[in-house]
């Protein structure tokens, strides 16, 4: 009887006995049984430790506007699995992903059997999905690292690396040195790499320059203006664009526009895309950009605002939100994987949060962190502040709906847990 979609996601999770296992040699050799088609006539991948998501809605978006027909491919979901595999603006549907699933598992039983991770099985579906979608693009969100993730088993036409930070440090070094050296490991030399940040560790740059790729860099090569107005992009070779705001609200938005255009710029300077008017498809995909969860305003008074932010950096931003917009009250509902800098997270925010209702994870994931280990890292952290604790999210937002005032914010983070559990609340 064939598996329905459900079905082959719990079966992914027991072939392999690591739910992690970085190393391109498994996922490679299953692609070339199915043939190792092109996923596109072009493509680019997407890695870094923050703004990856951000930036994948942005190239989508700036394409289509360009009349593009684009394949989109991030991680993880936030409600449904099909989130995860985007073709032509759509959700992939739960037939076409069964369909890739069973060709893969056949390429993977073959021969000798070959233990993919859940992960992996994903990579290659979006691949295989892309490759018979007739894609001018392919975007690629890269999962962990870059090196060694599986979406670098293909060769990307052009790649931006957005933000360099302190995350999977058991995977991918303990400094931003490290890291940057891991996510520098998608560029090919002789193509456009383009590095979002405007102050990025020498361990990053260092590997780019050794892979032979064509860099650009933010601030150096490539420029954000802001005025009253909206901003202005301009790049070393003369081009410029006077641009609206993004319809996204953080302000490190910005960064992720500029690295998105700057990718584009680059393809379309080489002739590797057909010649585009990248102004006005910029301009349009701005203001028509949405991506779930990235301060996603969810209305209400007080309002409701969600985000997938996990790491110090990601909270760095959630702060430099909060002192734009000057809330008389902040509620954070809060929870965290146990393998994520809890700390650090806190003490981005710190006084910023008025109350914090604290939720449990270990329910949701075996990585979540339960609701007694949260408690004690807030204390230790942040000893004066105020907080509830509940067992898990629905439990915590319900706790701050009953606390907050009108005018007030409550900000929901920290995870991809979080963000799906809210999402998946009653509005109201």
């Amino acid at each position: 009887m064939p598996r329905t979609l459900a079905e082959w996601l719990a079966y992914q999770e027991h072939v392999n006995p690591h739910s992690i296992e970085l190393g391109l040699d498994r996922v490679r050799e299953v692609w070339q049984r199915m043939g190792a088609p092109a996923p596109a006539q072009r493509v680019i991948t997407v890695g870094g430790t923050n703004g990856k998501g951000s930036t994948v809605a942005l190239l989508e978006a700036m394409l289509r506007a360009a009349g593009r027909r684009v394949g989109c491919y991030t991680s993880p979901h936030l409600l449904h699995y099909n989130e995860r595999v985007r073709i032509d603006g759509r959700d992939v549907g739960d037939e076409p992903l069964i369909a890739s699933f069973e060709h893969i598992e056949a390429a993977r039983t073959s021969g000798s059997g070959i233990p993919l991770t859940y992960f992996e099985y994903g990579t290659l579906a979006a691949l295989d999905l892309f490759a018979r979608a007739d894609l001018d693009v392919a975007v690629l969100e890269v999962g962990l690292g870059g090196r060694l993730d599986a979406v670098n088993i293909i060769d990307a036409d052009a790649v931006v690396i957005t933000t360099i930070d302190m995350d999977h440090m058991d995977w991918l070094g303990s400094d931003r040195d490290s890291i940057g050296r891991e996510k520098a490991g998608i560029a090919r030399r002789g193509r456009p790499a383009i590095v979002g940040e405007a102050d990025p560790p020498a361990g990053l740059l260092d590997a780019l320059a050794s892979s032979g790729a064509q860099v650009q860099r933010a601030g150096h090569d490539f420029y954000v203006e802001r005025h009253a107005q909206g901003w202005r992009w301009q790049h070393r070779d003369g081009a410029a664009f006077e641009l609206p705001d993004p319809s996204l609200a953080a302000p490190v938005q910005y960064a992720n526009a500029a690295a998105a255009i700057a990718a584009l710029h680059a393809l379309d300077g080489a002739g590797e895309l057909a010649p585009m008017a990248l102004g006005e498809a910029a301009a349009d995909g701005l203001m028509a950009v949405q991506v779930p969860a990235r301060l996603q305003s969810l209305g209400g008074d007080p309002a409701l605002v969600v985000d997938v932010g996990h790491n110090p950096q990601a909270a760095r931003a959630l702060a430099d939100w909060l002192d734009l917009r000057r809330f008389p009250r902040v509620h954070a509902v809060y929870g965290a994987l146990a393998d994520k800098d809890v700390a650090g997270v806190l003490a981005a925010l710190g006084s910023r949060i008025d109350q914090w209702h604290l939720a449990g994870l270990d329910q949701a994931s075996p990585r979540g962190m339960p609701i007694g280990a949260l408690t004690e890292a807030l204390r230790q952290t942040l000893p004066q502040a105020a907080f509830d604790a509940h067992a898990d999210v629905p439990r915590a937002l319900a706790a701050a709906r009953t606390q907050a005032r009108p005018g007030e914010c409550i900000l929901a983070f920290g995870s991809f847990f979080v963000a799906g559990a809210v999402l998946a609340e009653p509005v109201g």
